[in-house]
Parts: C-alpha cells; structure tokens; sequence
C-alpha cells in the first residue's frame, strides 16, 4: 500500500440559466465558519472515539500527502483534463453559499435532490420522479475563472466518501446488473476481453466480478467512467481544501449536519433511504473479494490507494484464515 501510495504521488454542458453573479450577497453570520475547527476538519461528536480517530487520521494524512512537492494546490495547478473532471463534478448554490463535489455510489442522487429543493425547482425531496443529473443543476465547470475563484475562497465546501471497494461493488451491481447501456457500452467490451470464447456480440449482462476487476487494472484512473473513477480524480481534496469530509457510513447524521451549517430550512432534510433499497454491504464484498483471485486485487488496490489512505479506510483482509 506504502509503495502504491508513493507510485502515485510521484505521478504526481452548460445548465440554462442567467448569467450569474460574481460575487453572489453574503448571509449574515456563516455559522460553520464557527463550527468547524480548521479548514479541511470536521465538528465531531463527543463520546465517538471511532469517528474521532478517523477523522484525525484523515485531516493528518491529508496534509501530509497534499504538503509533498508537486501536489496541486489549487485547481489551477492541475492539467486541463483533471481541472475540468473536477469542475464538472463540483455542484453550486449560491443561494445558500456552498459547493458540493459529487462521488457516484455515494449518495450523490439525493443530494442532487435537495440542491434541487434548496433552489426552488423541487417541492420536497420525496417527489417521485427520475432524478435528471444535468437540468436545473449548476457546475463550477459553467461558471468564468474569477466566479470560479470566487465560491472557492467563500463558500462552504464538501463532498461524502465511501469504502473504495464498497464503491466499486456497488457500481458493478447498478450498472451490469441493472442498466442496459451500461451492460451494451463497458459490459460487452469487457467480456470480449477477459471471457475466452466469449464471441463477438456478447450481451454484457453477466460480466463477473473479477472480469470488472480486470477491467479496473488495465484502465488509467484518470480516464475512468465516473461512477469507478477514483474519489481523489473526481474531487482531489488537495486541490480544493474542503471545510467536510462526510461519510456514507454516516450518511444521515453527516448530511443533517451540513444542511445546518448551510442554514437549509428545517423542512429540508436529507432524504432517508428507501425501505427496497439493498446497498452493497461489507459482508457481500467480503464474500466478492474472498472469490477473486489475490493476485488481480494486488494489481487493483494501486489504483484506489489515495482514496484508502486520504479518508481513512482499512485495506480489506483477504488472508486464508480471513477468507475461511
């Protein structure tokens, strides 16, 4: 994981709107400005050792990886390609003084839902609708250089992060299980690739998971889909110093917890999870991860060792003895 680590650090659509402005008014008294301890860090909660420890654990190593030589410091100190990933995954409200970086696999539908409830275009995050990811949405990617400077130095930002291979797993199960372009776009491919015999018009619809895998390892992080691209490609928290870092493990108490920093009104609250809905859990990786071969998840992990290391997730254990 060390070397991994290192390897990579040495690597070192415009919504229809009215032009927006610059310098969007202020709201009296920003009250997480108070709330947060330093830029970067979170408000924790006494009497949770846990989430206590792995927040300082994530706040020290993120200044440890973004202070190395090389590391970008703001947007503008990365090449073109990152630059606009980040700045299309970058969600606004100037209403309401914040930006949010949206991870897919991470709840990013609901947020997406209350920004959309927060500008008035929603009634209530409960309406029943396919949620449409671009319309009514605003990107810093839409926005000039100097508005863009602008909301980073002012507003309030944060993004949610999730196990790297809990994420991935997820991705699998949505998208070759449950949607068909992405079973004919990225599943056929794969399996002519990684499936001997497989001929030449394969459906895509029962790509394995270590086929996935295998497809992960011969992929460029950078150049990923975005629902596997690695969270620090989408957000890259050296770049943006982000005033939260919240946890889809937390998911509910998390996202209360910025909508009243942001002062949302009391009737905006992050929508729960709904009673079908079945997330990949820890005892489902396990199980997908004790069934791939060790060797394919030694050449996987590099790929995701900055999302490991930056927001504190353990390496997952696949000894004999674990996998038993």
């Amino acid at each position: 994981a060390s070397s991994g680590l290192l390897l990579m650090i040495e690597r070192g659509i415009l919504a229809e709107m009215k032009p927006l402005p610059l310098h969007p008014p202020n709201r009296e008294g920003a009250p997480w400005r108070q709330a947060l301890p330093r830029p970067g860090g979170l408000s924790l909660e006494a009497g949770d050792p846990d989430l206590q420890v792995r927040q300082d654990v994530r706040n020290r190593t993120l200044r440890a990886v973004c202070g190395q030589p090389g590391m970008p410091r703001d947007p503008w100190d990365l090449p073109v390609g990152q630059r606009r990933t980040l700045l299309r995954h970058i969600l606004v409200s100037d209403r309401y003084r914040f930006l949010y970086c949206y991870v897919p696999k991470v709840a990013c539908s609901n947020w997406k839902r209350v920004l959309k409830v927060l500008a008035g275009v929603l009634d209530n995050v409960d309406v029943r609708l396919k949620m449409d990811h671009r319309n009514d949405l605003v990107f810093l990617a839409d926005l000039r250089p100097e508005e863009i400077r602008y909301r980073l130095q002012h507003y309030f930002k944060f993004l949610f992060v999730r196990d790297p291979l809990e994420r991935l797993l997820s991705a699998y199960r949505n998208k070759f299980g449950e949607i068909r372009e992405y079973q004919q776009r990225y599943g056929a491919e794969i399996v002519r690739r990684y499936r001997a015999g497989a001929g030449p018009s394969p459906a895509g619809d029962d790509v394995t998971f270590p086929e996935f895998l295998r497809y992960l390892v011969d992929e460029d992080p950078e150049r990923m889909n975005e629902h596997w691209m690695p969270v620090y490609h989408l957000c890259q928290p050296c770049a943006v110093r982000y005033d939260f870092i919240g946890s889809y493990e937390r998911l509910e108490a998390d996202a209360n917890q910025v909508l009243e920093w942001v002062r949302a009104p009391p009737h905006v609250r992050f929508p729960a999870r709904q009673a079908w809905y079945r997330p990949a859990s820890p005892e489902g990786l396990h199980y997908h991860l004790c069934s791939a071969p060790r060797a394919l998840l030694q050449d996987v992990l590099p790929k995701y060792i900055l999302d490991f290391s930056l927001f504190a997730y353990p390496l997952p254990n696949v000894t004999r003895e674990a996998c038993h």
